[in-house]
């Protein structure tokens, strides 16, 4: 019996079908986009924590969604990474984890719409009440406002997967990448009507509250636009209304194009594939649209590559430069040492 309860708690991810020629090619490119995931998102909360001037509730706020976005791959691309090269009778994961792994990915996609919110908030009260900015927008607003889109998203998704976790399970393989609720509770062969009802009342909440803030705040932002006479004045503010606007729509298309393939079983290999890349596309692209697009962050990440420039070259060129006069030594050494041979 003892044996038995071990084995139900040892899972199998049935992950991704990759031809051995693939293999490397796919973990190279996701090995690579992992690492560019890591470091563009972490530079730049490094870069906001330490250049005072982009203490900004905007840029402190932005943070949210770097941190976000690092935490959230490294949830999922480790383990699809490891997998690769392990044969698919073999890639096992113990319950526990599967459970560990289910809530926090949700828990990231769940705080990527909420950390939207809150910054559309920002957008909104910026042009629409510049005045009022400083003084709605203060330190303590911007920590609350943080902590109130992590806390929101923690305990609906810890109800979402605790529903999942109560049930037996009589399965061990789990038809996805990585595991999810949605695998979590096809483990089960009881009635999961409860999963169903409480997972669609969540989708409708977070989609329906970020779909409506959203789509109200840039109305009214669009309203204020419109009808100011002074256009200049709003440039800035709308340029990173732009690269806000631009962030929530490769994040709702990377989520709807998941729940369209949801509805067509023979796509389960295109529905694996876009289930992971709704954790590599959208933290890869914000990162780049947030860090080009917002001239501030522009400018200061162009600052430090100018002043480490030389540093870089000389720690990049160093080594050629030393082989260079070897060569170059080389040369006269043999025309006097051996001049009979140096045409040879």
């Amino acid at each position: 019996m003892e044996n038995q309860t071990l084995s139900m708690d040892i899972l199998v991810l049935e992950g991704l079908k990759v031809s051995p020629q693939s293999s490397v090619p796919a973990f190279v490119l996701l090995l690579l986009i992992y690492v560019f995931i890591m470091v563009s998102n972490v530079g730049l909360v490094v870069l906001i924590s330490t250049e005072r001037s982009l203490h900004q509730p905007m840029y402190l706020l932005f943070c949210n969604m770097s941190i976000n976005d690092a935490f959230g791959s490294t949830v999922i691309l480790p383990g699809v990474l490891s997998d690769m090269f392990t044969p698919t009778s073999e890639r096992f994961i113990h319950y526990h984890d599967c459970v560990l792994q289910a809530f926090l990915g949700h828990f990231h996609a769940g705080a990527s719409h909420t950390v939207l919110m809150i910054m559309a908030f920002d957008r909104y009260v910026a042009i629409c009440s510049p005045l009022r900015y400083a003084a709605v927008m203060t330190g303590r607003t911007v920590a609350t406002l943080s902590a109130a889109a992590w806390a929101s998203v923690f305990f609906l998704v810890l109800i979402l997967v605790g529903l999942s976790v109560r049930l037996s399970r009589c399965r061990r393989v789990v038809l996805n990448p990585f595991c999810d609720n949605a695998s979590l509770f096809k483990l089960s062969c009881e009635s999961v009507l409860a999963n169903h009802i409480y997972g669609l009342g969540y989708t409708a909440v977070l989609l329906g509250s970020s779909l409506g803030s959203v789509a109200l705040t840039y109305l009214k932002i669009a309203i204020v636009c419109l009808s100011t006479k002074n256009k200049s004045s709003h440039s800035k503010a709308l340029q990173t209304c732009a690269s806000h606007l631009a962030v929530y729509i490769v994040l709702l298309v990377s989520g709807f194009i998941i729940v369209v393939l949801h509805r067509f079983p023979h796509l389960s290999d295109h529905r694996k594939l876009a289930s992971i890349l709704l954790h590599v596309i959208p933290p890869s692209v914000n990162a780049v649209i947030y860090g080009l697009q917002i001239k501030a962050v522009r400018q200061k990440i162009m600052i430090i590559f100018k002043k480490n420039k030389p540093i870089v070259s000389v720690a990049f060129f160093g080594p050629f430069s030393h082989t260079v006069l070897m060569i170059v030594a080389f040369d006269p050494y043999v025309a006097t040492c051996s001049p009979l041979r140096y045409a040879a």
